[in-house]
């Protein structure tokens, strides 16, 4: 069933299109103005600036002649159907919350060729990073509660601006705790169908939305333990399902084997009303078969809510969901949270270094990827975002039939070579030169 709400882009004069301080193109008759992010230096006040912007996008867009930015935008954020990515239209009320509510908006759109068989299916996604609204030592119920306000806004401008599937940042409704191995911190579990789901579900009815909701998850039948936990809820309110994070970080300060353990949801695709969405939990994107299943249940976009911190996974972030979206044929969302978010009690990672009372900072950025290896620019690294992309799901198969990466994987031998790898005595498949163990002799 094909809702009234997605979006095709219509044809008329190409003008120039100012979208958050970047000179791109769209089609309208008529020139946009959207709420600018800040792409010029900003004060040191804006603590997880890089270098006193908001992104790398807009560092090198001050630094570089129009020229040779415009040539390093395609280097490094690719081409949409063989052209640059376009913005997208954003609603007045929504640049109203924006500028009243100070959150970054940026909007996007991902085009595919036209078919002769089949109409486009264009469909309205948004992604939501923000940071906590309370500090750590406030009451739960009030942390919880001021989370909720401070969403509501950022929701409210995803809902006027007609976006269809919407997804929340891991664990949008807490600090992200994790680091301190304290389990206090696990009163702000809830069931499937608790608070924040409820408090979605009036969202998701008000605009006929889907929303993808992650939180830490309290399984009332299965002994009260705990998961991390994506709720997909319905753009009737209905719960469509859930899925639980695949893979559990054992690196630095993320210490969530101390509250939960690996997920046992398989790798479930959802079929919405919009398209078959997925949702790969934070260090699942270091997996690539996590991804890979993903894709061969038939997902069209997979999304990635994350928490993750600036010293330990920055550069990795801009490559691993855009390489996902190419080797998979899908769209991927990748959300981060942002802030630094300070704990009362001091802990250690057992690496040797000082206690400290922080996680670091948390990058935000967040953007899409598509599988022709196109991307967005990313929303702010300090700053709460929502970002919004209209993506045709036709260039999915477009770009399968393109690559044949379906028909050329060779399953069959991977299947093999992991059956032999799971068991006791499995030996790798190394061939020595002779001469090489000669000369150890």
């Amino acid at each position: 069933m094909r809702s009234r709400r997605r979006r095709v882009m219509m044809s008329g004069p190409r003008i120039k299109f100012k979208c958050s301080s970047e000179d791109t193109t769209m089609d309208s008759k008529e020139e946009e103005k959207v709420p600018e992010a800040k792409s010029s230096p900003t004060s040191s006040n804006d603590a997880g600036s890089l270098c006193g912007f908001d992104s790398l996008h807009h560092l090198l867009q001050a630094s570089l002649p129009p020229n040779l930015f415009q040539e390093v935008s395609r280097v490094l954020l690719g081409l949409n159907c063989g052209i640059p990515l376009e913005s997208a239209h954003i609603p007045e009320p929504a640049k109203e919350l924006s500028l009243k509510q100070d959150f970054d908006l940026q909007a996007y759109s991902f085009h595919a060729d036209k078919e002769i068989l089949r109409e486009p299916r264009v469909v309205r996604v948004g992604l939501i990073q923000n940071s906590i609204a309370l500090p750590t030592t406030a009451s739960f119920s009030d942390q919880k509660r001021a989370i909720f306000q401070k969403l509501k806004p950022i929701i409210n401008a995803a809902g006027v601006s007609g976006v269809n599937i919407l997804c929340l940042q891991e664990a949008w409704t807490m600090p992200f705790a994790f680091c301190t191995r304290e389990k206090r911190w696990c009163e702000f579990a809830e069931p499937v169908d608790g608070e924040s789901t409820q408090f979605l579900q009036e969202f998701a009815r008000k605009y006929n939305m889907v929303i993808v909701s992650p939180i830490l998850e309290r399984d009332l039948k299965h002994g009260e333990t705990m998961w991390n936990t994506a709720i997909v809820i319905g753009n009737h309110g209905n719960i469509i399902g859930k899925h639980r994070k695949n893979h559990i970080p054992r690196v630095g300060d993320f210490n969530e084997s101390t509250y939960y353990m690996e997920g046992n949801t398989g790798h479930p695709v959802f079929e919405t009303i919009y398209g078959k969405i997925a949702v790969n939990i934070c260090y699942g994107r270091h997996h690539p078969l996590n991804w890979l299943a993903f894709g061969l249940n038939g997902a069209e976009i997979v999304f990635n809510p994350s928490a993750t911190v600036g010293e330990l996974s920055e550069p990795m972030w801009p490559i691993e969901a855009r390489n996902a979206a190419i080797a998979n044929s899908y769209f991927v969302g990748s959300i981060n949270r942002v802030g630094t978010e300070t704990f009362p009690n001091p802990f250690t990672s057992g690496d040797g270094k000082p206690q400290h009372s922080d996680f670091g900072h948390f990058y935000g950025s967040s953007h899409f990827s598509a599988p022709d290896a196109s991307c967005s620019p990313s929303l702010s690294r300090y700053r709460d975002g929502l970002m919004i992309s209209d993506m045709d799901l036709n260039l999915c198969r477009q770009l399968k039939d393109k690559w044949g990466f379906r028909m050329t994987a060779r399953y069959e031998l991977y299947k093999d070579m992991l059956a032999r790898y799971v068991e006791p005595q499995f030996e790798p498949q190394v061939i020595s030169d002779p001469s090489v163990h000669k000369s150890l002799s």
